[in-house]
């Protein structure tokens, strides 16, 4: 261990304090979630980096997500022909080569729900959560819903929502925002795949990680003050079965379709939003002979949290301002400049690279949390305040636990 992995081990830690300061009760923080949380990052943290057998294991799931992939762009190759191919193109295209394989892993996963895999597989995360960390059954159930899809993951405990104390809403709502949906997943990795060996099951590492480390956050930043209905309890997925997998297909492809909307509608407001607030800080900088611009502002913001969670320091800044993108602008551009940067070569260590990739995987972003609060609104209404309210802060609670995510893998990697 070098004295980068000393940092990030360091920086696990030292990120819970802006949480413990911003707690909405310091006396009430729930120890044996806090510490059984960081505990079970560290372990999976070893698992993936340093544990033969489980290297090979998201090796392959790596292998089968790029031939998922694969099998993913046949559609789009015919839909969309030659603008589907980079070659034939000049260029990556977002809207025909990569956003067409949200709407393929979204009907594949509709399957696997069909088939009762990914049950199972959910089951078996959120048994792990409920009896470490000793939260309720609905918010273990929610969060492992979440390393594996988006906003539907409210539906898996909607019979319990309505009866939810605010610390639960808290934690449900940071865990949507911390991890990545595995249908937008494969945009990150064809993103990446070129530049990054074992890109695909480094992000589903990650995605894994942040599961523990928003409970860790959430339950810092706004303890329970309540008593769960669910606490002690295992509760089952809540799933409208389909009638048969064709059908299940169809309804996954349905809501892919849905989902590929709402992102290039949300990069279309933000990315343009965000240039018309770059006009402004460009027409103050210009009298202040300064570059002004949002994407520095929040590059300053993040840099000393990029340090902290183990980036030589000559790489915070290109770290920084990426992490900063995904907070006003969604990971989607963010993980976009990140290839562009290592394709520049404008890392110096590799570990920067590896340490970027982690803490940008999740839905820590502005629009993330409009989407979540009122998706989640729209299932439970009367509970509409409670959940407007923790919103803010579940914001907070999900960027520091993608952060804390970057600190764990830093921990553990070993440059080659």
């Amino acid at each position: 261990m070098d004295i980068y992995n000393l940092v990030s081990l360091i920086g696990v830690f030292v990120l819970m304090v802006p949480a413990w300061l911003l707690s909405s009760d310091r006396r009430r923080m729930n120890l044996h979630a806090v510490g059984w949380g960081a505990g079970l990052q560290l372990l999976l943290g070893m698992l993936v980096f340093w544990v033969p057998f489980s290297r090979d294991v998201f090796a392959w799931l790596n292998d089968a997500v790029l031939k998922l992939l694969d099998a993913a762009q046949a559609g789009q190759w015919f839909l969309f022909g030659p603008l589907a191919e980079p070659a034939k193109t000049g260029g990556f295209v977002l809207a025909t080569q990569a956003l067409p394989t949200i709407i393929f892993f979204a009907a594949l996963m509709g399957l696997l729900y069909y088939w009762g895999i990914m049950p199972l597989i959910v089951r078996s995360f959120a048994w792990v959560f409920a009896r470490t960390m000793r939260v309720s059954g609905a918010e273990s159930l929610c969060t492992a819903t979440n390393i594996f899809v988006g906003i539907e993951s409210m539906t898996a405990i909607r019979p319990y929502l309505a009866r939810m104390t605010r610390s639960e809403f808290c934690t449900i709502l940071t865990a949507g925002m911390v991890t990545v949906a595995s249908s937008t997943m494969g945009i990150y990795v064809l993103y990446l795949k070129d530049l990054f060996p074992g890109i695909a099951g480094h992000l589903i590492a990650a995605s894994i990680l942040s599961a523990p480390a928003a409970i860790v956050m959430s339950k810092i930043l706004y303890p329970e003050d309540g008593q769960p209905v669910t606490l002690g309890r295992t509760v089952d997925v809540h799933i409208e079965r389909e009638s048969s997998a064709t059908e299940a297909v169809v309804a996954g492809a349905m809501a892919g379709v849905k989902l590929v909307v709402g992102v290039c509608a949300l990069l279309i407001a933000f990315l343009g939003m965000i240039a018309l607030v770059d006009v402004g800080l460009g027409w103050i900088g210009a009298r202040i002979h300064f570059d002004l611009s949002l994407g520095r502002l929040l590059a300053y913001v993040f840099q000393p949290f990029a340090a902290v969670m183990g980036v030589p320091w000559q790489d915070t800044a290109v770290s920084a301002r990426m992490l900063g993108e995904r907070l006003v602008v969604t990971e989607v551009p963010a993980y976009q400049h990140l290839a562009e940067a290592m394709k520049a070569g404008a890392f110096t260590h590799p570990r920067s690279q590896v340490l970027t990739a982690y803490a940008l995987c999740g839905f820590a972003h502005v629009a993330s949390l409009a989407i979540f609060v009122g998706g989640t609104a729209a299932l439970v209404p009367e509970r509409r305040k409670d959940l407007a309210d923790m919103g803010p802060r579940a914001l907070l609670a999900a960027t520091l636990a993608c952060l804390q995510t970057g600190a764990i893998a830093g921990t553990f990697f070993i440059a080659p």
